[in-house]
């Protein structure tokens, strides 16, 4: 599994609006419709779903919502790097500025484990993190992320 196959260069986005978790997931809902062409209500329900079961503020200012969809084929990714570090109820207690959230079919299986390691590998690096958190552009923050897969991989 590549981000190329997670993510579309569409589906990252720098956010200067969101001031709270649910204002965060609400975004990250309204990405994927305009970008998957997915149901807003349906992901942001689900979403709220799988947070009341444990927070996904996995530490270090990252985020890692996750969601089951029913009409899915294949999993999907969207990237958000916020102006503005809110708080995510995360398990280190710090504020989130990186979110990458993740859709999957229900029945994905490893599909699903697979590109939820793939993304923690990638955003538990450091120097990876640095760099998202130094630029503002989409377009830069989605070749980070792809090239950054590319170097774990060499």
């Amino acid at each position: 599994m590549e981000f190329s196959e997670l993510l579309k260069p569409e589906a990252v986005k720098v956010l200067n609006s969101a001031s709270s978790k649910k204002r965060l997931m609400q975004d990250i809902s309204d990405l994927s419709a305009q970008v998957y062409d997915l149901n807003a209500d349906v992901v942001l329900d689900a979403m709220l779903a799988r947070e009341a079961l444990g927070p996904t503020g996995v530490g270090h200012g990252i985020a890692l919502p996750h969601a089951r969809l029913s009409d899915l084929d294949s999993v999907l990714g969207v990237f958000v790097l916020l102006d503005k570090p809110i708080d995510f109820g995360s398990v280190d207690r710090q504020p989130v500025d990186i979110a990458f959230a993740l859709f999957a079919p229900e029945d994905a299986g490893v599909d699903h484990l697979k590109a939820l390691a793939l993304v923690s590998r990638t955003l538990r690096d450091a120097s990876v993190c640095a760099k998202l958190r130094a630029n503002r552009n989409p377009a830069t923050l989605y070749t980070i992320l792809t090239s950054a897969e590319a170097e774990q991989a060499a």
